[in-house]
């Protein structure tokens, strides 16, 4: 390999959001691969085909474990690319504020942007506000009726008007066969390990990417962050539901690796 293909390879971690695991990304992945680029699709705990199962996770310290774990074993100087779609963005935010010098950029991809000022809760709330579904995500009251959902899951009609409602029908499929239950924490705003702060957190250069054909991260909730908790830059891919990876794969590999060249020069 010479150095012009050295200097033109990146890193790229891509994170997945709840109920989904690493083979969300199949598509991109092999895209960027295929321009030279090296990638790691990381299973969080409890997803995918990670060993754990919901019910053992006791925190988001837990969940988020395996990427945290992934960044503190990178060697001295190797930076990355930090993807994260969906509720994925919220372990992105834990891992900037643990390992902001292994981050070269962090990529909000249709994802939910926690920040120093802007807490997840606020997040869900606004996105409460705004929602309007005829089908709703199936949730679990394992503590009882009258207290906080303690799991959520998609269904197959939920996926499909809601999520991958312009994605190519064979991954559709594949979500409805390979997602598994997310476990809630209902006090996770609480929780010290989900503070972030200016002096870490904010070092860390932030790119977000708008979806506007998002059916469950809405776009109007997606530019309501970027207006509540600003990044460095914002993209737009047009003609895309939530599930970016599927239905524009595409035009998500070309925002990312000019992100990659921008951010990592």
């Amino acid at each position: 390999m010479d150095i012009r293909e050295i200097e033109r390879e990146k890193h790229f971690v891509l994170v997945h959001g709840v109920c989904h695991g690493a083979w969300c990304w199949y598509r991109v992945a092999t895209l960027l691969e295929s321009s030279g680029h090296k990638v790691t699709a990381l299973d969080l705990a409890a997803s995918g085909v990670h060993p754990k199962q919901p019910q053992d996770l006791k925190s988001m310290a837990e969940y988020v474990e395996p990427l945290l774990e992934f960044l503190g074993g990178l060697g001295d100087g190797e930076r990355v690319v930090l993807v994260g779609h969906s509720m994925g963005g919220l372990a992105l935010s834990m891992a900037m504020e643990r390992f902001p010098e292994k981050i070269a950029v962090a990529v909000f991809a249709a994802a939910v942007m926690p920040g120093p000022d802007l807490t997840l809760s606020s997040i869900l709330e606004e996105h409460s506000r705004r929602a309007e579904y005829n089908t709703d995500p199936i949730y679990r009251f394992d503590d009882g009726p009258e207290q906080p959902p303690t799991y959520i899951s998609f269904g197959f009609d939920f996926l499909a008007s809601k999520v991958y409602q312009l994605s190519p029908p064979e991954d559709l499929t594949l979500a409805s066969c390979l997602g598994r239950p997310f476990r809630l924490f209902p006090d996770q705003d609480k929780m010290e390990e989900m503070a972030v702060t200016w002096g870490r957190y904010g070092s860390v250069r932030r790119v977000c990417i708008v979806c506007d054909q998002d059916l469950l991260l809405m776009e109007g909730l997606q530019r309501w962050m970027v207006e509540m908790n600003p990044p460095d830059e914002v993209k737009v891919i047009s003609g895309s539901d939530h599930m970016v990876m599927f239905s524009k794969p595409l035009e998500l590999c070309a925002s990312l690796e000019e992100i990659g060249q921008h951010y990592c020069s």
